[in-house]
């Protein structure tokens, strides 16, 4: 992967972004922002940190209830002008013929300006439904894809530092009561969302997803395996892996306890 490449075509897409906003293109910057965040998925999560800062203060601009009212009257201003066009009387006449070759002989073409291309239509070149992942069942909702993960972790993130500081644990019920705009996920797309918040962690920080439990604060199933995954030794008979957990939890607490937001 070239990452000085990826940073390259990250930045031109946040500039686009940036323009958008200001012009209140609100189908453009959807389709933009989007494309930021599969571009992100693309790169190791520590060198994406500052871009993926620049895009939750972008989100909280396109779901900004004044600035969609002012794209939609600026879009509806644009529609009406198109559909009623100005008359204008015409100097041409009835008997008079276009003019429409010059003396040589070669007909008049008018050129069109090329159309920049911001790449808000381009499909993400990673899905989350890619790999060995498991398709949807029917009575599942549909795997995201891998940029709406990584938007989703970013988010999460922070909200679980803050379980961590209060010496709590969460559920997915409970995240989704203080993440309204979350949608509802597949168990996959919970577990990838879980690996990616601490795949991002600095040396020697705890894992977080061992806050996220099931029932009266049970350990998730699943946090073994991305344990596992994340590097933490869980394996074994039920019994050690309880213990590497609530041994994770408790590191946790202890960690982030004097640690404020964005603090060290």
């Amino acid at each position: 992967m070239d990452v000085a490449r990826l940073h390259r075509n990250l930045s031109h897409t946040l500039l686009d972004l940036q323009r958008a906003v200001e012009g209140y293109a609100v189908a453009e910057a959807t389709g933009l922002y989007a494309l930021a965040w599969s571009q992100v998925a693309e790169a190791p999560p520590s060198e994406t940190r500052k871009e993926r800062e620049e895009l939750q203060a972008f989100k909280k601009v396109l779901n900004s209830g004044p600035w969609l009212e002012e794209g939609r009257r600026r879009a509806a201003t644009v529609d009406v002008r198109q559909d009623s066009p100005p008359r204008q009387r015409s100097t041409v006449r009835p008997d008079a013929r276009p003019a429409e070759k010059r003396t040589s002989g070669h007909v008049l073409r008018r050129e069109a300006r090329p159309v920049k291309d911001t790449g808000a239509n381009r499909p993400p070149s990673h899905t989350a439904g890619s790999g060995s992942r498991a398709p949807a069942r029917r009575d599942e909702p549909p795997l995201l894809r891998t940029g709406q993960l990584w938007e989703i972790a970013t988010e999460l993130r922070p909200l679980l530092e803050q379980t961590a500081r209060m010496a709590a644990t969460t559920t997915w019920s409970l995240i989704t009561k203080r993440l309204p705009a979350l949608p509802r996920l597949h168990r996959d797309d919970q577990s990838v969302i879980l690996w990616l918040v601490d795949e991002e962690r600095r040396e020697g920080e705890p894992l977080l997803c061992a806050l996220v439990t099931v029932g009266d604060r049970q350990m998730h199933p699943r946090f073994p395996v991305i344990a596992e995954q994340l590097g933490l030794a869980c394996s074994g008979a039920p019994a050690q892996q309880q213990m590497a957990w609530s041994y994770a939890v408790l590191k946790a607490h202890q960690y982030w306890r004097h640690r404020r937001p964005g603090g060290g």
